[in-house]
């Protein structure tokens, strides 16, 4: 297994994998990923087994302490001297899941946003999730003022 930044040569593997592991109310479309790209590709961490693109992680920096909705669907938001790294999806196909790929690519964002002198990385899950994150030392900071896609979801934070 590979893992790298992405370029937006990569844009139609992501938008399927993601496709692939949300509902159509969740998930990015083709054109919120090209805005994403041209922002902020080297906060995109993909994990490829061969050529295949299997697993990715993305979400762009910020100096705003939580994650909303707007930042979703404003890739020029992205201000990459921002002291929080954001994480707005954590993607693994199916037939790839409970391997520990995901866990790889979040401790690679873990990594590179504390090489980077960010202060934390932020998130928002499900509750079934939140187990999960926890397991990196994010913190679960309660019910987020998010509503994508007509869901609950927990804002958690991992201080570095």
């Amino acid at each position: 297994m590979t893992i790298r930044t992405a370029t937006i040569d990569d844009l139609n593997a992501i938008t399927s994998v993601e496709a692939k592991c949300f509902p159509p109310a969740e998930a990015a479309t083709l054109d919120e990923f090209k805005d994403r790209l041209t922002h902020y590709a080297n906060h995109f961490w993909l994990m490829f087994d061969d050529d295949k693109l299997i697993a990715f992680v993305d979400g762009f920096c910020t100096n705003q302490p939580d994650l909303t909705d707007e930042m979703y669907a404003k890739a020029d938001m992205h201000q990459e001297n921002g002291i929080w790294q954001m994480i707005f999806g954590v993607n693994t196909l199916p037939e790839y899941r409970n391997q520990g790929f995901a866990g790889e690519l979040i401790k690679q964002a873990i990594s590179d946003a504390k090489s980077q002198g960010r202060k934390g990385l932020v998130l928002t899950c499900k509750d079934k999730l939140i187990h999960y994150y926890s397991k990196f030392g994010f913190v679960n900071e309660g019910i987020s003022e998010s509503v994508h896609g007509n869901v609950t979801w927990y804002q958690m934070r991992l201080s570095l």
